[in-house]
């Protein structure tokens, strides 16, 4: 699986935010408790298995229950209503994609990058 960070803390949104002018930056949102989130969650999985080496998307994770917080001030940063599961794609420090429960598919985050 490629590398995946976990988001824990309020403070690692704007140095993400800024990260996102460089390279891409997908955000799983993700419910430890939720059969529909762990469905998602395998789609993100099999996304990041099939990723080709070198794709420069930085990919993150934010379980709800352990970084309600964090889920909390993304929603208020990018505008974008919090749901789980969900994921949000952001480029030059903007949401550009988002997607919620069983829109979240591998093909469909593939699809979002690559989109430019």
């Amino acid at each position: 699986m490629s590398e995946l960070t976990r988001l824990q803390s309020v403070d690692e949104i704007d140095p993400l935010l800024d990260r996102s002018h460089e390279a891409p930056v997908l955000i799983f949102k993700h419910s430890l408790s939720c059969p529909i989130s762990r469905r998602a969650y395998g789609e993100y999985q099999r996304f990041l298995d099939e990723r080709p080496a070198g794709d420069p998307t930085v990919c993150t994770l934010v379980e709800i229950q352990n970084a309600r917080g964090v889920s909390s001030a993304l929603a208020r940063r990018t505008g974008v209503l919090h749901e789980s599961p969900q994921a949000l794609l952001l480029r030059d420090g903007e949401v550009v994609w988002h997607a919620s429960h069983s829109s979240i598919r591998a093909e469909a985050l593939k699809r979002a990058i690559a989109s430019g």
